[in-house]
């Protein structure tokens, strides 16, 4: 089950630090996509239980099935950053679907994982210069980082301390008409005030790295380690 409580207690705590000049607390609560990661070992298709249709291609790589803790989660393997060839297998892809853009609705992204690692694209749709912007969560030097970038400017949080302790961490980033801001633990740790503009790319939403580079001029940045789900949330589904 998803920690529905882990909203209330960052609520809280973006309250606060919105009354110091923070972004305020964003509304995106109704959930869009929620891929649970509960698929046995052997399955190659990501089941989305919202409802939406938002099935994912697990690549062959992927480790499912993975048990810990009374948990179920998909494993990636750590690979050599910048040293080919290209592992398409050690990503999930959603294919693109326009109900998955941010657009301009507030929109969050909420994940459980755990690492022993220190760099990687944890989920993303889009990349760093594609038409229309992008988002992504990473974890360079084991910090979590959340980026919105759109039509009118980029905005990126990043968490004060590193997580990359082998242990689970819940992790939130949300971006809303005041700013983007990011959770760890039902903690606001980052925010950052501001208005992305709308984004919307024709791209799928990769899980684990890049789904477009070469390891030579554009890195793939996979992501080592275990998550457990993700689950996309918006102010307004839009249909």
């Amino acid at each position: 089950m998803r920690m529905k409580q882990l909203w209330i207690v960052s609520v809280t705590a973006a309250g606060l630090l919105a009354g110091s000049g923070g972004a305020a607390a964003a509304s995106a609560d109704h959930e869009l996509a929620y891929w649970t990661m509960n698929e046995s070992p052997g399955a190659r298709t990501m089941r989305d239980v919202s409802g939406h249709g938002f099935h994912g291609r697990i690549g062959s790589e992927v480790a499912v099935g993975i048990r810990s803790e009374g948990r179920i989660a998909y494993g990636f393997e750590r690979l050599e950053p910048d040293t080919p060839p290209t592992r398409p297998g050690h990503l999930v892809i959603v294919p693109d679907d326009p109900r998955l853009n941010p657009g301009s609705r507030d929109y969050s992204i909420e994940m459980r994982l755990r690492t022993r690692d220190h760099f990687g694209n944890i989920v993303q749709k889009g990349q760093a210069t594609v038409r229309g912007g992008s988002f992504k969560l990473q974890i360079p030097n084991g910090r979590v980082q959340c980026w919105f970038r759109g039509s009118r400017t980029s905005l990126l949080v990043t968490a004060p301390r590193p997580i990359n302790d082998g242990r689970w961490h819940t992790v939130r980033c949300e971006r809303s008409s005041d700013g983007v801001s990011l959770a760890i633990d039902g903690r606001v740790v980052a925010e950052r005030a501001g208005w992305t503009g709308p984004i919307a790319n024709s791209w799928p939403l990769a899980i684990g790295g890049k789904s477009e580079c070469d390891q030579v001029d554009v890195g793939c940045d996979y992501f080592a380690g275990d998550i457990d789900y993700i689950a996309i949330d918006v102010e307004d589904p839009g249909w």
